[in-house]
């Protein structure tokens, strides 16, 4: 069960309050960078800024890979729906990459009426490839067993404080990517620990490039924002860090159980 192969890069480009012409350019910068995978959502209301950095951008339309994101509003059928088409109207694209559910909203009990939504929203041709965002295991255990469909990528908060081992291990094993948001924790204080500057220091490099090899250390695709272009080229150029187990294992023990940013937790927490 579930949908085709799907891969993404490294590491994507995060564009949540990148509005307006300045957030149009620096989507378009961190394109011309090389971002291949740009992330935006409905409820970040800058789908505009993203659709018109890509044809402002020197890169062709199909070497991108674009992802949005419905919000719990629109999670009837309907106006699931209507929501990704406005979605296409407003970027002025023709289709989106990855479209996903973007919290799981459990009280309000419309999360499998959503995934319904779209996988007709696939089947017309409106998003190649459908995921969530914020679901636990548990969530998508119910999506893939009423629909025969489960999804490609799951979108969740993940950094040092809380590095998701469960939820990491789940997607995993079920065969499906892990993407990160907020992985630098919103650039908290987290920039400054000891740890990650001491093996910072160790590799000559900055601490968020740290934090981002050692995600991808756990298959996790980080999607870092950065309006500096020397920041967007440092959060790409990351291959050369090369993280030993004792790096990874110390980076690890940052985690704290409730190391959430802001208490977003997906099976309480409600977005609209």
């Amino acid at each position: 069960m579930g949908q085709t192969k799907f891969e993404l890069p490294k590491v994507g480009f995060g564009t949540y309050q990148l509005t307006g012409e300045t957030g149009m350019n620096t989507i378009k910068q961190a394109i011309n960078t090389g971002y291949r995978l740009i992330d935006t959502a409905i409820s970040y209301e800058n789908e505009g800024a993203v659709g018109a950095a890509i044809k402002a951008s020197d890169v062709d339309r199909d070497q991108l890979i674009v992802s949005s994101k419905l919000p719990g509003r629109d999670y009837h059928h309907d106006d699931a729906i209507s929501a990704v088409q406005e979605s296409l109207y407003r970027s002025g694209l023709d289709y989106f990459d990855l479209f996903l559910l973007h919290w799981p909203n459990p009280k309000q009990n419309l999360y499998v009426e959503a995934w319904t939504s779209l996988i007709e929203a696939q089947r017309r041709g409106y998003a190649k490839y459908i995921g969530v965002s914020n679901f636990t295991g548990e969530y998508i255990d119910r999506l893939r067993n009423e629909t025969g469909i489960q999804p490609v990528v799951n979108q969740i908060e993940l950094h040092p404080y809380f590095n998701q081992e469960a939820q990491r291990r789940y997607d995993y094993v079920n065969g499906i990517i892990t993407e990160a948001w907020s992985p630098l924790g919103r650039a908290s204080a987290m920039l400054k620990d000891p740890v990650l500057q001491q093996i910072a220091d160790k590799h000559q490099c900055g601490v968020g490039q740290v934090i981002l090899r050692w995600e991808q250390s756990l298959n996790v695709v980080p999607l870092p924002k950065a309006a500096h272009v020397d920041r967007q080229r440092a959060n790409l150029n990351l291959d050369a860090i090369d993280l030993d187990q004792a790096d990874i294992t110390a980076i690890n023990q940052l985690t704290k159980p409730d190391g959430r940013t802001f208490n977003q937790d997906p099976t309480v927490y409600e977005e609209f």
